[in-house]
């Protein structure tokens, strides 16, 4: 664990839309903690520690409940829709050692060959990895692949201590040639000018449509 991922948890014992508002106000999160059977902990985070934190896919942080040491993983982040601001965080207990089950962002990196594109299919990857060795993506290499070229999930090389758990067939990325807009091309034609009909005459029906 780092430095930055060390957050000290206020718990609170007041609930409901007003009560949060302010503590957002007060530059806190509303978060609750539950897991292992124990009873959900509501606490407030700091929240511009935490907002940095979260940029990451599964963030774990290391909490301080009233001098307690606790990690915990972020399940869920609610925002508004509209301001974006973080209204709640959802948060798992997790325990070193412990494996969980995850979905770990894809990372497509380098070149295909000249003339060709690589089209990411499956954004993300579902797998199992220790709670404290969770990575924040995995990168898969399209460097020189040609057209025609796919990785599927089973292709994809996985951290250390990390079990996939998507189907290993579910195509991931496929290198393709781009494909022309036929239709602009054919409208971008002059028309044909009729039997018997000058081109002249042609132009002219054709600025009358």
């Amino acid at each position: 664990m780092s430095e930055d991922t060390k957050v000290v948890a206020e718990l609170r014992e007041s609930f409901g839309k007003g009560f949060a508002r302010r503590l957002r106000a007060a530059g806190k999160i509303p978060a609750v903690i539950y897991g292992h059977g124990t009873e959900p902990v509501h606490v407030a985070l700091p929240g511009h520690q935490v907002s940095l934190i979260i940029r990451r896919a599964n963030a774990l942080l290391e909490l301080d409940i009233a001098g307690t040491e606790q990690l915990a993983l972020v399940k869920d982040v609610q925002k508004d829709p509209v301001h974006q601001i973080i209204e709640h965080i959802d948060l798992l207990v997790v325990r070193k050692g412990e494996k969980v089950t995850i979905d770990v962002p894809v990372v497509v990196t380098g070149e295909p060959f000249a003339g060709t594109i690589a089209t990411l299919d499956a954004t993300t990857l579902s797998i199992e990895a220790e709670a404290t060795h969770i990575p924040e993506n995995v990168e898969v290499s399209v460097e020189g692949l040609e057209e025609g070229a796919q990785i599927t999930a089973a292709d994809v090389v996985l951290p250390k201590g990390s079990t996939l758990l998507t189907d290993p067939e579910v195509l991931v990325v496929a290198v393709s040639v781009p494909v022309l807009d036929l239709e602009s091309d054919a409208d971008a034609e002059p028309a044909e000018p009729a039997e018997g009909e000058t081109e002249e005459e042609a132009a002219q029906e054709d600025a009358a449509e």
